[in-house]
């Protein structure tokens, strides 16, 4: 299944813009119940008002709040993003730290965060369980546990760690394009041979094609056989 999603999405990445560890921290905080487009709307204001850690430790909650309020929940963001800054400064000379044990301690982290930073800010491999990732290994029966660690565990144990980083954005990129929730569109899906709960979706040709999302939407319909 993994080298059929390396098939249907050879070129992978993270969908939140960033251009250091501090600012993908930032970027996955207001990531939380959010859409990472609507992220990348906001970011650009907020990572030039506050180039660093410094600057989040001082920030002016009022204005944090506004610039980030589209986000939602942006009053506990901004606590977070806050709380953020003031503990790099404090602990790590204001720089963020490679580690998952000290990423974990930080104000607004948990592992699914720390596993962000760390496999796309320092090439450090993990296992990012979001909820698409959690949905789908459940789906394909991976495994039974809801439990994030305990999904991360189960889920480890089947690749080789070097693959983690890539294999979480193949999930999410698949959980987002093609494996809905609600919909998942089972007919034009590169895994349905392989997959369990294969007719959750419509399994018709040209109305799972419909439901498909994302950039890769021409690619992902040839490899079904699709005509555009």
């Amino acid at each position: 299944m993994n080298r059929s999603l390396q098939v249907a999405f050879p070129h992978v990445y993270c969908e939140l813009d960033f251009t250091t560890p501090l600012e993908l921290s930032v970027a996955t905080i207001l990531s939380a119940q959010c859409t990472d487009v609507r992220v990348n709307q906001v970011t650009p204001a907020v990572f030039a008002r506050y180039p660093d850690a410094r600057a989040y430790a001082e920030a002016d909650r009022t204005e944090l709040e506004e610039l980030i309020r589209s986000t939602g929940f942006y009053r506990n963001k901004a606590n977070s993003i806050i709380g953020l800054g003031q503990a790099l400064v404090a602990r790590y000379g204001g720089e963020v730290p490679g580690r998952l044990d000290d990423l974990v301690t930080l104000p607004g982290f948990g592992r699914k965060t720390a596993n962000v930073v760390l496999g796309n800010a320092f090439g450090v491999p993990g296992l990012t369980v979001d909820t698409h990732f959690g949905r789908l290994v459940r789906r394909w029966e991976w495994t039974d546990e809801t439990d994030p660690v305990k999904v991360e565990r189960a889920v480890g144990e089947l690749f080789e760690k070097r693959d983690w980083t890539d294999l979480s954005h193949r999930i999410i990129f698949h959980g987002r394009r093609i494996c809905h929730a609600r919909k998942p569109a089972c007919g034009v899906c590169i895994l349905a041979k392989d997959c369990p709960s294969y007719g959750a979706g419509p399994t018709d040709l040209h109305e799972a094609a419909a439901l498909v999302k994302g950039p890769e939407t021409e690619h992902l319909l040839e490899l079904a056989g699709v005509m555009q």
